[in-house]
């Protein structure tokens, strides 16, 4: 098998594992809690760090190690992330202990994981680039997301499916492609890149960046937990110190950066206009993209799957099979975009993408809460197929143009910008909609209770928590029925039998919802829009293709040197 194709098959197998585990637990939590015999619902701290602790990880890490395989070689790193992310695996599904020391073990072990996965993802595409000349690259790369977003919908359905069986089995799944991962890379992967000439670690720089984005993403998980009276925790005292020390400590890093004689995070490649044009474009699509995703599986979970007969507990792995048009039209365009613009150039491809998504959210915002479905699921391919159209050539022409000993940080610097977007943007896509809620919801449960002659039940049901609803519908539990279920037996027989079976049902509650979750979800809609047009603004100013001299000095030696006499 030709070289490129080995690598190919490695990295997407890689982005494929390192994707599906970022959302593997995503669906099974609620059988991983029942496993180790903790109450999700009254453990909402192990509850986010599991969710989200991967990826946070994940982010902090990347550019790190970029600029590391720079120095120590691309491929000896992604082989190293393989073996942590197996041995991570195998750690976890031998989770031993049970309760909150359970729930912690889980944590760390994800942790490690997040380790190799940050390995393995931050040379993904500097190992494709060497692999690949430059008129293939878009290919390779449009293939490469197209497993990358196929992980994230195929971790969804694992999920549900091996959490029937055993919890245990949502880790082990792993195991067996991570050993193949480790062995195959090991015996067939070569060291071709062009290692960093006299470069040295940037240690101030590592140290000032990593505490500054753990601190920052640390401080927007714990921003979402409830805090006193308040649904949210952003005037938790701790939140605050932990956001204004992370910006500190970035703007520090910064300062670090411009200084040191080898930084970790290269500002002097911002000079070059498609990097710089292509990698902001990435990071605004990837703020309109990660917290509007999230938002739509909620929408579906909370209010449309109930509405139409599914019981909570289904809707976790329906969810994940009614999303599957976005990840169909990223997987269908993705590589399609990338082979376009090996021929036609990134610029105006990449930008239609953005285009296509700012229509694709328009059209999500004018959608009522109860939708036709197949109108839906076509918003959704436009999205999917939107994103498809610009990641692939933005991201060959981001490393089209760096040279070829920076592709390891250029590599990090792009994933870092996206992953920590996308984090960024479930906190404040979140917030939005949780915020819109809380104005609403009080007034919704009121109304809502009239009509059926219970109003007497209001001043008990207006002290549920917006945030608490929705992670109990988004953990497959009916909202309703855990608040009651916490209730003394003496209030629980004030309540008439029938204004109890229509509060528990799946079509009460949801309408409910509804009422106050669309107008805030719609503005998050239209926030995404904006963005799309700000990134389409941006791909369209990056100009012509550009591609580094000395991969052009590469490919066609005699006529560069002809040009330059």
């Amino acid at each position: 098998m030709e070289y490129k194709w080995v690598a190919l098959i490695n990295v997407l197998i890689a982005s494929l594992m390192g994707m599906i585990n970022m959302n593997i637990v995503m669906i099974s939590l609620p059988a991983i809690f029942n496993g180790i015999h903790i109450n999700p619902l009254n453990s909402f701290q192990y509850l986010l760090w599991i969710l989200m602790g991967y990826g946070l990880v994940t982010a902090t890490l990347l550019l790190s190690f970029g600029r590391l395989s720079d120095m120590y070689g691309r491929v000896k790193m992604f082989k190293l992330g393989f073996f942590i992310f197996t041995i991570g695996s195998i750690l976890l599904y031998l989770t031993p202990s049970t309760g909150d020391a359970g729930a912690i073990e889980i944590i760390a072990f994800r942790i490690l994981q997040a380790i190799g996965s940050a390995l393995f993802m931050a040379n993904n595409a500097a190992i494709l680039t060497d692999a690949f000349p430059v008129n293939e690259r878009g290919k390779a790369l449009g293939m490469n997301m197209a497993a990358l977003t196929a992980g994230q919908f195929i971790g969804l359905l694992l999920g549900g499916v091996l959490a029937i069986f055993d919890w245990r089995y949502v880790f082990l799944v792993s195991v067996p492609f991570g050993i193949i991962g480790t062995i195959w890379s090991t015996l067939k992967l070569k060291e071709i890149s062009q290692k960093a000439e006299k470069a040295k670690i940037d240690i101030w720089g590592n140290l000032t960046f990593v505490a500054s984005l753990t601190t920052l993403l640390i401080g927007l998980t714990y921003g979402l937990m409830p805090y006193g009276n308040n649904p949210m925790g952003w005037n938790n005292p701790w939140v605050m110190v932990s956001l204004i020390l992370g910006f500190v400590l970035m703007a520090l890093f910064l300062f670090i950066e411009t200084r040191v004689e080898s930084p970790m995070f290269r500002l002097d490649l911002f000079k070059i206009r498609m990097f710089a044009y292509a990698n902001l474009a990435s990071l605004l699509n990837s703020l309109s993209r990660g917290g509007v995703m999230f938002m739509l599986i909620l929408l579906l979970q909370g209010i449309w799957l109930p509405l139409h007969g599914y019981s909570y507990e289904s809707t976790p792995f329906w969810a994940g099979i009614y999303m599957i048009p976005l990840s169909v039209g990223i997987i269908i365009m993705g590589p399609l975009s990338g082979m376009l613009s090996d021929k036609y150039g990134p610029r105006w491809i990449a930008t239609s993408g953005m285009v296509i998504n700012v229509i694709a959210f328009l059209i999500l915002a004018l959608l009522p809460y109860n939708f036709n479905y197949l109108e839906f699921a076509s918003a959704l391919f436009l999205i999917g197929a939107g994103h498809g159209i610009f990641i692939a050539p933005n991201n060959a022409s981001i490393m089209n143009s760096v040279p070829p000993q920076d592709r390891g940080a250029a590599s990090g610097m792009m994933m870092t910008m996206m992953n920590t977007a996308f984090t960024a943007s479930m906190a404040i896509f979140f917030t939005i909609v949780i915020f819109g809620i809380s104005q609403r919801f009080p007034e919704s449960i009121t109304s809502s209770l009239a009509s059926i002659g219970a109003v007497q039940l209001a001043p008990l049901l207006n002290n549920i928590s917006p945030s608490g609803a929705i992670f109990s519908a988004f953990l497959g539990y009916n909202p309703i029925g855990s608040l009651l279920t916490v209730l003394p037996s003496n209030i629980m027989g004030t309540i008439p039998s029938g204004t109890l079976t229509t509060i528990t049902g799946t079509t009460w509650f949801p309408s409910t919802l509804a009422t106050a979750f669309i107008p805030a979800i719609r503005t998050s809609f239209y926030i995404g829009a904006a963005l799309c047009v700000l990134a389409a603004i941006l791909s369209a100013l990056r100009g012509k293709s550009e591609i580094n001299k000395e991969e052009l000095l590469k490919a066609n030696p005699v006529n560069i040197s002809e040009k330059n006499k």
